[in-house]
Order: C-alpha cells, then sequence, then structure tokens
C-alpha cells in the first residue's frame, strides 16, 4: 500500500464533538486511509456507509433520543460515503451535540453541499481534509527520487489513481480508468442528481477535455450542445463538485485590459480526461502535450498547497492584448505568476504583468525545474 500523507495523522486530526470530512474523488483510498487508521484504534467504534438502510433511517428521522439510543457506547463514529444520506449535515449535528466527547470521521466523494447536505448546521463542528488522487511527492515517499523524472510520461498518460498507478501493464492501466470513468463518471454523477439527459453531461465533458488550460465560453458550449447557458453552467457546477473539474478563474484588479469574467478548467486527474476522450497515445504521438502537462502540474500544485497548509488564492491572468499567464497565486498579500511550458524554455515576464504588478514575481515552470515546485 502507498503511504498516503495522511498515513498516521488521522488520529491527530480527530476532536471530540466535532466531525472530521475526508473529501476527495472516489477511488482515491479514502476508505484504505481510514481502514488502516481503526486498525490500530483502541475506541468502541461504529462503521458504516451511506448505503445502509438502518442508518439512513435513523438518521433521516432527526430524533434525538433514537440517534442517542443507536449510538451509546461508542467513541468514534465513521460513515463511509455519508454524502447518500439525505440531510446528514443536520444528522450529524444532533450527534456532536448530543453525545459527550464523541468523535466523527465522515467521507464524501462528492461535496455535501451538493444538495445542502453539511452547510450551515456544521458550521464550527467541522474539520475538513481533501484526499486526492497519488501525488508526485507521496511516489518520491514510497519509491523514491527517481521515480517522477522515470514515470513522468505514464503520469501524463494515465494520471495518478492508485488503482492505475499500481497497474501491472498499460493494458491494465487503461481498463482501470475505463472502469473509473464509466462507474464513477457516467453512472454515479448521473445518478446522484437524476439527469435525464446523460448524454449532454458527457459531451460536455468531451469537450471540456479538449480545452484543457483555455477559457471557456458557457454561451459557446451551449449553442454546441443545444442547451441553454444555465443548463451548463449547472452541469459544470455539478462536475466541480463531483471532483472531475476545477474552475480557475481570472485574476484583475479591474483594470480594463484585463479579462476576469471567464473561466479555464481542469481534471483532478489526467488519467481521467485522456479515458473520457479515448486517447492513450504516447506523448509523441499527440498534439495536446502541452495541456497535459499544464493539467498535471496545477493539480500537482494543489495537491502540494493541500497537504503542506500553503494558503492561497488561485486564477490566470489575461489581457485582451493576448498577454497571459497560466497561473497567479495570492498568497498572504504577495502576488505569484507561474507560466507552465513542456519545453524547456524560460519565458519572460509579459510587459504588462511586470508594469501594472512591479512587486509580482514571475517564473517559468518546466521539465528542468517542475519538481521543486510540486514537491
Amino acid at each position: 500500500m502507498i503511504k498516503r500523507f495522511y498515513t498516521g495523522k488521522i488520529n491527530d486530526l480527530l476532536e471530540p464533538n466535532k466531525v472530521l470530512v475526508v473529501y476527495g474523488p472516489r477511488q482515491t483510498g479514502k476508505t484504505t486511509l481510514i481502514q488502516d487508521f481503526l486498525r490500530s484504534y483502541h475506541g468502541k467504534t461504529y462503521s458504516s456507509t451511506g448505503e445502509n438502510a438502518l442508518l439512513a433511517d435513523i438518521l433521516g428521522y432527526h430524533d434525538f433520543t433514537k440517534i442517542k439510543s443507536f449510538f451509546s457506547g461508542y467513541d468514534l463514529i465513521v460513515i463511509d460515503e455519508a454524502q447518500k444520506i439525505d440531510h446528514i449535515g443536520s444528522a450529524l449535528k444532533i450527534i456532536v451535540d448530543q453525545i459527550p466527547g464523541i468523535r466523527v470521521i465522515a467521507t464524501g466523494s462528492a461535496s455535501f453541499d451538493l444538495s445542502n447536505k453539511i452547510g450551515e448546521p456544521l458550521v464550527g463542528r467541522q474539520r475538513q481534509i481533501n484526499l486526492f488522487p497519488i501525488s508526485a511527492a507521496e511516489t518520491v515517499s514510497h519509491f523514491g527520487g527517481a521515480y517522477p523524472q522515470e514515470h513522468l510520461e505514464q503520469f501524463l498518460i494515465f494520471g495518478l489513481y492508485p488503482e492505475v498507478l499500481t497497474a501491472e501493464s498499460t493494458d491494465k492501466k487503461r481498463e482501470r480508468l475505463a472502469l473509473l470513468r464509466d462507474g464513477y463518471l457516467y453512472r454515479d454523477i448521473l445518478e446522484m442528481e437524476n439527469l435525464r439527459n446523460s448524454k449532454k453531461i458527457l459531451d460536455l465533458l468531451r469537450l471540456i477535455a479538449f480545452q484543457i488550460g483555455k477559457e471557456v465560453s458557457l454561451q459557446e458550449l451551449g449553442q454546441t450542445l443545444g442547451m441553454s447557458r444555465a443548463t451548463v453552467e449547472r452541469y459544470l457546477d455539478l462536475l466541480e463538485k463531483t471532483f472531475v473539474l476545477i474552475n480557475l478563474r481570472g485574476f484583475s484588479r479591474n483594470l480594463r485590459s484585463e479579462i476576469s469574467k471567464t473561466s479555464r478548467y481542469y481534471f483532478y486527474d489526467v488519467g481521467i480526461r485522456n479515458a473520457v476522450i479515448d486517447n492513450f497515445s504516447p506523448l509523441n504521438m499527440r498534439d495536446d502535450s502541452g495541456a497535459l502537462w499544464e493539467n498535471f502540474i496545477f493539480m500537482e500544485r494543489l495537491k502540494k498547497r493541500s497537504y503542506q497548509k500553503i494558503y492561497a488564492n488561485m486564477y490566470f491572468w489575461r489581457t485582451w492584448q493576448q498577454q497571459e499567464i497560466d497561473l497567479v497565486e495570492e498568497r498572504d498579500g504577495k502576488i505569484f505568476g507561474y507560466e507552465i511550458k513542456f519545453s524547456n524554455k524560460m519565458m519572460k515576464a509579459p510587459t504588462q504583468w511586470t508594469k501594472t504588478y512591479p512587486q509580482a514575481s514571475f517564473e517559468t515552470i518546466n521539465k528542468s525545474n517542475y519538481l521543486d515546485f510540486i514537491i
């Protein structure tokens, strides 16, 4: 088992009368992480899933007496895939408010606010961590420093889902990505919101897959797919909340020359992106290597910031004069610009960037220095 960043740290994250919420895409190892923790946990534990009909029934009534009686005598409550229980936030609030000293772990492969399931009920009563597909830093810890450099092309083509990374052959990797795509993206997401027009959302996802790192027009997407802008927006929001896509907004200080009202999208995992378009060709046979590299670096940087608690707002930057920067981080009142290039070419900061933000930094991230940036 590949050691994850949070392996051995769960106990320190638990607090009495608070819920530890573990978010992340399906099949990234949330259940494995918690089961590993439980093997060394000595308290009395109740552990189940959101698919347990009895549990859903007990929590669904919101009856203080029934809930207290059901969970009496336990030190720890673990609910896997908790988002499948209606109004789970209100039920968890009752548990942590009414049972002295209780500790709770709830995992979710979809944001609990998908149906306003947590929202206000757990304000001040939860602690949240995010578990992503394997990070490049975790491969270094497990396999050694040479691993991400020797397997970079594999990362860009097949991604870093645990069961894909550890698959023994290329055929197995493709097979497992297809299962993830069909079993998670195509079935679970559609069932979650009872979407009637499944083909439309899948067509939308394919269009986004071909526009990694490019600005997306909701109006144009709607026209192409025969959908309203509002429907496109709703579907994209759903794909974000189920940890398939991440939205990056434009950076601006309200200058007329800067574009700030459009979005760019990245996939949580480039392997899933390639599975969506059914393209697992080697890099030397592709015309989207730069886009895959940009998506990979963006996500690995996000993993690093999340795990190392580097707090930052993230954006892209572009002007009407076509000057642009792929990633802008705003940290502690300072601005950092990063241009992401698949080649080893070093770029100069755009003139309008240095003129408008003279105190901001600028750096090119390429194959010669990317490990420092993401690890």
